[in-house]
């Protein structure tokens, strides 16, 4: 990589907060230059905590430019199967639409949860594979048709 004069490079395995928002409000103002007035980000998250505080699950991610992101959604073990799952997926859902959201997309593991996304109406789009584990499964669903400028 040939740098100009005084930019070194700096690899971090755990970069500053703020260093990545610099980037990521870089980012937004590029693409509000190139899409004036598209739906900006803003984070999401929803959390299930016992009397003491402590997080028993939940899922955060973000709604960006007409899409809820999931990137993290877990329950404990006491939680799962009764259907509090679907539940604070359809809430999830539900504030992204609000959002003006149209889409949502998410990721899980083989051996997580394709089955459980499928059955809330999400369609596999793509796979990457995680030998010797598996696959990775991307998954999106439309929450709303798009209106005609999006």
């Amino acid at each position: 990589m040939d740098l100009p004069p005084g930019v070194p490079l700096s690899i971090e395995a755990k970069p500053a907060a703020a260093d990545a928002e610099a980037l990521a409000w870089s980012l937004e103002a590029y693409n509000e230059a190139a899409w004036p007035g598209h739906q900006t980000w803003q984070e999401l998250g929803l959390f299930l905590r016992d009397a003491q505080g402590r997080i028993l699950g939940g899922l955060t991610g973000a709604t960006y430019a007409g899409w809820l992101s999931v990137q993290y959604f877990w329950l404990s073990a006491p939680l799962r199967g009764g259907g509090i799952g679907a539940e604070l997926i359809a809430l999830a859902e539900r504030k992204a639409v609000e959002r003006g959201c149209h889409s949502a997309y998410l990721d899980t593991f083989g051996f997580q949860a394709p089955e459980f996304y499928a059955r809330l109406g999400y369609q596999e789009f793509g796979r990457l594979p995680y030998p010797p584990r598996g696959e990775r499964i991307f998954l999106r669903k439309t929450l709303v048709q798009p209106s005609a400028g999006v």
